[in-house]
């Protein structure tokens, strides 16, 4: 059974609730186990058990929820972040890579984290895959953000930025960066041999000739264009309002969208809870989540760990492939 590093996240979040939510649902179905780096003190009860080490964790996963001790200095209050707290929060993810890094587990899942908290520490990167990549990323290769659930994969070239900054920042190059990268990650990560790109149009009708604004033909044709001519199966631009239907999505591998709103409605109208991040261009494998702290059911005992058990089985299915 593979074994993989959960990260604490945000401590007055819910990660301590669906990492407890995954053990079980994982646990009932034979795995993979993980083991989460947090303050076990914040547990109660025979279902965790603190461990000194990941090799500890395997034993232990179908008894317990395994915990590697990484203490808070401050008891966290559900829904309430604590910027004491975020060296504890950051250190987890450090702590996560080296493991991965060094073999230790099979590859990093992390749980959502508060960016505010963050920043108000002093945390100087936009959020996880910016900081990911630097811990763990591949020369000359640019992170990607990458949303999967089973019925569809989409990239957002342009992510946590104005509209309009990103529409400005679009270039060929740009596409074309994201894309291969993309491309490449198919292939080492999901087991597809020849990946297909749907690449999105920026305007209504993909532009409709240039009558309803020329960035598709300007911009978004000519990197297609380029990445054909690399060898890429990359197809468009297609018209946005299309390219999600249940008709046109068995005809590509993943979509390549030109900013966050484009990839993300679809996959969260497809499948919200089942969602799943992934950071593509790193040494190692990292999946995450797609949903936030949730501030505002922490403690409730209502968070869904759906997305985080994909998330769990989705990095088992790409550290296997990479083995292969």
């Amino acid at each position: 059974m593979s074994l993989f590093a959960l990260t604490m996240g945000e401590p007055a979040g819910i990660g301590g609730e669906i990492a407890l939510g995954a053990w079980r649902a994982l646990r009932a179905s034979g795995g993979p186990a993980f083991v989460l780096l947090d303050d076990a003190e914040r547990f109660e009860g025979p279902s965790v058990r603190r461990v000194a080490a990941p090799e500890e964790a395997l034993a232990a996963f179908g008894s317990a929820l395994p915990v590697l001790h990484r203490p808070l200095p401050r008891r966290p209050v559900p829904g309430r972040p604590d910027p004491a707290n975020a060296p504890a929060v950051i250190g987890a993810i450090d702590d996560a890579v080296t493991l991965a890094k060094a073999g230790r587990v099979a590859g990093v899942v992390t749980n959502p984290i508060q960016k505010s908290a963050l920043y108000a520490a002093g945390f100087a990167h936009p959020g996880h895959t910016e900081y990911l990549a630097e811990l763990a990323g591949l020369p000359g290769v640019p992170p990607v953000m990458l949303l999967a659930c089973p019925q569809l994969r989409v990239v957002p070239v342009t992510v946590h930025e104005p509209l309009a900054r990103a529409i400005a920042r679009l270039t060929p190059a740009l596409i074309v960066e994201a894309a291969s990268t993309t491309a490449a990650a198919l292939r080492r990560d999901f087991g597809i041999g020849a990946p297909r790109l749907a690449v999105a149009g920026l305007n209504p009708h993909a532009g409709e000739g240039g009558t309803l604004g020329t960035e598709d033909r300007a911009i978004v044709a000519p990197a297609v264009a380029t990445l054909r001519a690399m060898g890429i199966d990359a197809r468009g631009p297609f018209p946005p309002d299309t390219m999600f239907t249940a008709h046109a999505r068995p005809g590509y591998d993943a979509a390549i969208c030109l900013y966050h709103d484009q990839a993300l409605i679809p996959i969260k109208t497809l499948d919200m809870a089942g969602g799943v991040n992934v950071t593509l261009g790193l040494s190692i494998v990292r999946t995450s989540p797609d949903h936030g702290t949730a501030l505002d059911i922490a403690g409730t005992g209502r968070a869904d760990p759906s997305s985080l058990v994909a998330a769990i089985r989705l990095a088992d299915e790409m550290a296997r492939n990479r083995a292969r």
